[in-house]
């Protein structure tokens, strides 16, 4: 069962590796585009780009991840392994997303003001105009979040975490294409009357193919993992109205979590076009998802099946020691991205600007995000864990919390000076994510009586000592390498801050394992011994 679990969050984090890669390639390629830190150009396709994965989570993307692999889970019991109900349950939820972003793209104008009540008449209406090109995202988004799901649910991980990567390779010839008719604008300097029909359609369209891609691909997946969909509209009678009920307190914790998502946006963009503001806050956001992707989702994924599956046997000890190997083995990684991250922020930064003010404006917003790294990882977990036993309802609390919290503190960002209030976003972010992460491991002791606190919180002290050693190593590298001076290797030109990434990354890295090693880390003797075992086995 073990061996099963790894080999299915190898592929996961492979593709998604692969994808976040090219993701990273991607965001480099539009920078290159239209620029990021004070770039019009740039805040204004982030608030529109941003629009559809708004709308789509508020309709059913965390909805389908508490519900739908749980309930396929279940109906895999059923005499006909579950098909009818995959076809039901994919059926309305198609109609439901087609609906809504039919309707959305329709209000694109009122959804654009809602997120730019602080924008001017020009900025708002690129935004606008940029939104009507990317609200259809929203139905290939559900698409691809239903069809993935569901081959997850069945034990097939891989295509959800690989088809990503054509969504990329999509975007990034919509970006070089743009770049070919209309010139690269790397500093955002572009004033905004210059964007025409044309050039909106071009960089807006080639977004939402890349989406649509993503998801389309995985029909091809499905016929080979012997699934078949074909529309049914007879919904009563399979539980579906079970499923509902659960969706709805997770469908509430969606819409007071976007809540707080419109009160940041008009909130950053107080900055709109002048210092970092939305371009710069989902750049540093992308680099804070890396590691979280690669591991946490990865690993998440592969044990949520397994737990859903205990739970759906009241076996609680099962689902209590999966959450508890999950989390340490998270933490080993996370900690670890944590203190990599964080001093190699600033030549991490510059791959993405050149300036070096612009660079330190993306840097702060990356580290002041990156100290809440853990937290968001654990958090993740904890939800999964009350998504196995049907617990939609308390996760609605502990986020509610957590708005509450990050609303109050989003407001006094205004009372910053222009230039930091990216960053105090991101330090309100980090400090009500670490809050809500510890209300939440309360809530989830009390359901399960235990979570093996004594050995995760031992286990998370050792990868936290660990990190500070490898981190004080590091920054000692670091500014060997220059990366405290505009004209030093790591941040003078690009190839500089790959190079400096590289260096300081593997010599942390390499502190890190043996710290953890010398303190007989029982999560790195896991991960180490059969790679140990198998060299010696090697060796003539």
């Amino acid at each position: 069962m073990a061996s099963g679990i790894g080999r299915a969050s190898a592929l996961l984090a492979s593709g998604t590796l692969v994808s976040r890669v090219l993701g990273f390639v991607k965001i480099i390629v539009l920078a290159q585009t239209i620029g990021v830190v004070g770039s019009a150009s740039a805040d204004a396709f982030g608030n529109a780009n941003q629009l559809p994965n708004n709308i789509y989570v508020i309709v059913a993307g965390g909805v389908l991840n508490a519900v739908l692999v749980p309930q396929v889970v279940r109906a895999a019991k059923h005499a006909d392994g579950g098909r009818s109900y995959i076809n039901r349950l994919v059926t309305i939820a198609l109609v439901i997303l087609a609906g809504t972003t039919v309707l959305a793209t329709a209000a694109a104008p009122a959804i654009a003001y809602l997120y730019g009540v602080t924008l001017g008449p020009e900025q708002l209406a690129l935004v606008t105009a940029f939104a009507f090109w990317c609200l259809p995202q929203i139905f290939f988004y559900g698409l691809y979040a239903v069809l993935g799901e569901v081959l997850n649910a069945r034990g097939s991980f891989g295509p959800f975490t690989w088809a990503p990567v054509l969504n990329n390779v999509v975007a990034i010839a919509g970006l070089g294409v743009f770049s070919l008719l209309f010139g690269a604008d790397p500093d955002g300097s572009r004033p905004l009357a210059e964007w025409t029909v044309d050039k909106i359609a071009v960089l807006g369209g080639s977004a939402t193919a890349g989406v649509a891609a993503q998801a389309l691909i995985l029909f091809y997946f499905w016929r080979r993992a012997g699934l078949q969909y074909r529309p049914d509209f007879r919904w009563r009678g399979v539980g579906l109205g079970k499923a509902g009920r659960i969706a709805s307190w997770t469908l509430g914790m969606l819409i007071i979590t976007q809540i707080s998502g419109v009160v940041q946006t008009n909130v950053a963009n107080l900055a709109f076009g002048v210092a970092a503001s939305i371009a710069a806050l989902q750049t540093a956001w992308l680099i804070f998802m890396l590691p979280h992707s690669v591991a946490t989702v990865s690993i998440a994924t592969a044990y949520f099946t397994r737990m859903s599956e205990h739970a759906s046997n009241n076996d609680l000890t099962a689902v209590r020691s999966d959450f508890s190997a999950a989390v340490r083995v998270i933490g080993m990684i996370i900690v670890l991205a944590t203190a990599v991250l964080v001093v190699v922020a600033y030549p991490f930064s510059r791959v993405f600007e050149s300036g070096f003010e612009n660079v330190q404006g993306l840097g702060n917003v990356l580290i002041a995000y990156l100290f809440g790294l853990t937290a968001f990882s654990v958090l993740f977990m904890i939800q999964r864990a009350f998504y196995t036993l049907e617990d939609t309802k308390t996760p609605f609390f502990f986020t509610l919390f957590q708005v509450v919290l990050f609303i109050l503190g989003a407001l006094l960002c205004t009372l910053l000076p222009v230039e930091w209030i990216a960053v105090g976003l991101a330090v309100v972010s980090t400090i009500t994510g670490g809050l809500q992460a510890l209300l939440a491991a309360y809530l989830l002791r009390k359901r399960l009586g235990s979570l093996d606190g004594h050995r995760i919180l031992r286990s998370l002290v050792q990868f936290t000592v660990a990190a500070i050693v490898s981190a004080l190593v590091g920054f000692i590298a670091l500014v060997a390498l220059g990366g405290n001076r505009a004209d030093g290797l790591a941040l003078s030109s690009v190839v500089g801050a790959l190079v400096t990434m590289i260096v300081v990354g593997t010599v942390m890295t390499v502190v890190y394992l043996a710290i953890l090693r010398l303190m007989r880390s029982a999560e790195f003797a896991t991960l180490a011994n059969p790679v140990i075992a198998r060299l010696r086995r090697l060796d003539p």
